[in-house]
């Protein structure tokens, strides 16, 4: 497995490399110099987006009260356990572990509700960028910003990830985990099953329990979602304004549609490290005819993705979750 984790990083930094290649460094770093204190507001849009997400989170924990003082506990939750997604090559769930720890640890939820909150959150998640996607393809193909094979490319891309994402969905509407456990467990080979096998029904409980008795939540969840995807939007708009290349809003949206969607497709390769840069440089020449212009638009992000890492790390600390004792407990 570590021999994969430093393939995956190895063709990350080949990746930029490539990207170094195609542009002008020193014009790409004089540009980045000029955004000033517009990096302030890229940093709020993205705080309050960081916020909405947390809250999403919070809505799936139905025991946990909808207050600011619970709001401020899933934010430094989810700082935590984010600041690992980010950087581990695990589809962005590497750093879930150390949500659910942290639930347990300081504020006594059990296991199986923590892990239920994650997953309903990621799908809830899963399922807005679909829709946010879905609109970015539409005005990419409507105002020809790509030529037909990128419009093609992004067009396959999204209808795999949709079909990936609903059969994530339908797994936990149907209980489909819980009856694949159970057909198998009754196999010799798989008798190892039977001491997971109520976990994994009591989550799937769970689940559906969300799904069916929390309608209200659900939506709620969904459009802060949402509305987290086009907080990335705006962040595209105040970088491109700042670097003395403003665009409009839907080109905004094109912009972080093909960012978001080739993060998803590279999720192998830690913190998608080269390609990021390589989808803002293609889409950013796209749009602005300059490949320098979208490389400087990367770097800003990964200046703001840095800075929440090293602030994640920092939360991850103070908490010192305690990840002994997982096994008996769950």
């Amino acid at each position: 497995m570590k021999i994969f984790k430093i393939i995956f990083f190895v063709v990350g930094l080949v990746l930029l490399g490539w990207v170094v290649q195609q542009t002008n460094i020193t014009e790409t770093l004089d540009l980045v110099s000029q955004i000033g204190w517009g990096f302030l507001l890229v940093l709020f849009f993205y705080f309050l987006a960081f916020l909405f997400d947390s809250l999403t989170w919070q809505m799936t924990v139905i025991s946990a009260p909808l207050t600011p003082k619970w709001l401020y506990r899933f934010f430094n939750m989810r700082l935590a356990g984010e600041a690992f997604n980010n950087t581990l090559p695990a589809a962005s769930m590497g750093g879930e572990p150390v949500k659910a720890v942290l639930l347990k640890n300081h504020y006594g939820f059990n296991y199986r509700e923590g892990v239920a909150s994650i997953i309903l959150a990621r799908t809830i998640n899963s399922v807005a960028l679909i829709l946010f996607l879905i609109v970015g393809v539409f005005l990419m193909l409507d105002s020809a910003v790509l030529d037909d094979k990128y419009n093609s490319i992004a067009g396959t891309g999204l209808v795999v990830l949709t079909i990936l994402i609903f059969l994530f969905f339908a797994v936990q509407r149907f209980k489909l985990a819980s009856l694949t456990s159970t057909a198998l467990s009754k196999n010799t080979w798989f008798r190892w099953l039977d001491g997971a096998l109520h976990h994994i029904q009591d989550i799937d409980e769970k689940l559906v329990e969300f799904y069916t008795g929390h309608h209200a939540r659900a939506g709620f969840a969904f459009v802060l979602a949402f509305v987290n995807w086009v907080f990335g939007v705006v962040e595209i708009y105040v970088t491109m304004f700042f670097l003395g290349h403003p665009v409009s809003m839907t080109e905004a949206w094109i912009i972080e549609a093909v960012a978001q969607l080739v993060r998803a497709a590279t999720f192998v390769i830690p913190a998608s490290i080269g390609a990021q840069e390589g989808a803002f440089m293609i889409i950013g020449a796209a749009v602005t005819g300059s490949p320098t212009v979208g490389f400087a638009v990367a770097l800003v992000r990964r200046a703001r993705e840095i800075i929440w890492i090293g602030w994640g790390m920092m939360a991850f600390y103070i908490a010192k979750p305690d990840f002994t004792h997982i096994e008996e407990e769950i």
